[in-house]
């Protein structure tokens, strides 16, 4: 799970609403099984937009219970001019990982800063965001840089719902402690919603990935329930 910077943020642009909900996740992927919950919320004003989430991880590993991740995604977005498809976007990225009781690793600070592009429809069914963002990840790389792709569309009168994300970035990882690091990672969440209501939803996010748990393309399905406030 991550940003759900997606069809909230931009349906709720062109609205001028402002969104809070919670997921809860079970992951398939092969060695994971647990539960993931994101807290999320939207909320533009006269000069943008405000959004954050939080995502938690309960049961990563056997010697653990209870919760053992925590990540945290803040972002801020100026528009550049009334009624403007363009925004600057700022952006924290940071979190705590246990990996067993004795040892807790740092999930790097990261400061983003860049441009946003948004585009949708006329109904606003569809729609689409590009970020060009750069990136300085604390301790490790002064300079990198991320593209993002966030979309969403929705069919038969709302009650589906396709939408996600797409990163590309700069990192070194040396997956195998071995001195051979790679130094581009991709990663994608995209995600299918069913909507009874207004506010509940059940579906599916798929994680696709390479270079980011591990050297290998990683395909992580997840089935999930959706509350929105």
């Amino acid at each position: 799970m991550r940003k759900a910077l997606i069809a909230l943020i931009l349906i709720a642009t062109a609205f001028g609403v402002r969104s809070q909900h919670v997921q809860l996740h079970y992951d398939f992927g092969e060695g994971r099984n647990y539960l993931t919950s994101t807290i999320e919320m939207f909320k533009p004003d006269d000069w943008g937009y405000t959004f954050f989430f939080v995502d938690m991880d309960y049961g990563v590993t056997d010697n653990l219970s209870g919760m053992n991740l925590a990540y945290l995604e803040f972002a801020r977005s100026i528009s550049l001019g009334k009624n403007s498809s363009w925004g600057a976007h700022l952006e924290y990225n940071g979190g705590l990982f246990q990996i067993s009781e004795e040892v807790t690793i740092n999930i790097e600070n990261a400061w983003l800063a860049g441009i946003e592009y948004s585009y949708n429809n006329k109904d606003y069914s569809k729609g689409i965001t590009f970020q060009t963002l750069y990136k300085h990840i604390a301790g490790k790389h002064d300079f990198s840089f991320q593209l993002t792709a966030v979309w969403y569309a929705h069919f038969l009168d709302n009650k589906l719902s396709f939408m996600g994300y797409a990163d590309f970035w700069r990192e070194d990882f040396d997956h195998n402690n071995d001195g051979d690091k790679t130094r581009f990672v991709f990663q994608t969440e995209p995600q299918l919603w069913y909507n009874f209501n207004e506010h509940y939803s059940i579906g599916t996010e798929i994680e696709l990935s390479k270079n980011f748990i591990s050297e290998d393309f990683e395909i992580m399905p997840t089935l999930g329930v959706k509350w929105q406030f």
